[in-house]
């Protein structure tokens, strides 16, 4: 019985020498420096992303459609849709720079849309535009250049504009298929 008191003092004496109250000032002193830390990353990466530069590419998007789901050559994948382009003239071309997003009318320039009351961001290959009615993401999803457009938000409702779910460069148009309107003259 004296054995199981003596050691139970010394264990009592053990734990009581132990000065916890240091120990937690030391671990939140670390913690804080820590939240510091991670907060300031935190913010600095947020920055990052806000500081996304648009691409020149942006500033003349022009509709396009898939022509051939199986075809595994973009180029012959997508190509220009024509009765938007050449009968009916309704679709919309795209021209985003860092001042405002701009909606024309395929078939004449001067129909226009524009929305100067934006902010933009990057996510990787995504491009978001966001406005107090929608979110825009621009997502390039091939390099030939081929961009999707999805809209969130509100109904844009333009008249002569109908939106394309696809877009590439102008410049990169004639190396897709159907890039001729014909006798149409669109």
């Amino acid at each position: 019985m004296k054995n199981v008191i003596t050691s139970f003092s010394v264990v009592l004496m053990m734990l009581a020498s132990c000065s916890p109250g240091t120990e937690k000032k030391v671990n939140k002193a670390d913690s804080i420096a820590v939240k510091a830390d991670t907060v300031s990353k935190r913010t600095s990466e947020k920055n990052a992303v806000t500081k996304v530069e648009l691409s020149s590419d942006l500033s003349s998007l022009v509709p396009i459609d898939v022509l051939d789901t199986k075809s595994t050559n973009v180029y012959d994948k997508y190509g220009v849709e024509f009765s938007g382009n050449c009968y009916s003239c309704d679709l919309a071309s795209l021209s985003v720079t860092k001042d405002k997003i701009k909606w024309s009318n395929v078939c004449d320039e001067k129909d226009t849309f524009e929305i100067k009351d934006f902010s933009f961001s990057g996510e990787g290959n995504k491009i978001i535009l966001k406005t107090p009615e929608r979110t825009y993401i621009l997502t390039q999803i091939d390099k030939a250049p081929i961009y999707e457009l999805v809209v969130e938000g509100q109904k844009l409702e333009l008249t002569n504009k109908r939106l394309s779910k696809y877009f590439t460069t102008k410049k990169a148009l004639p190396l897709f298929k159907e890039h001729d309107c014909g006798d149409f003259e669109g």
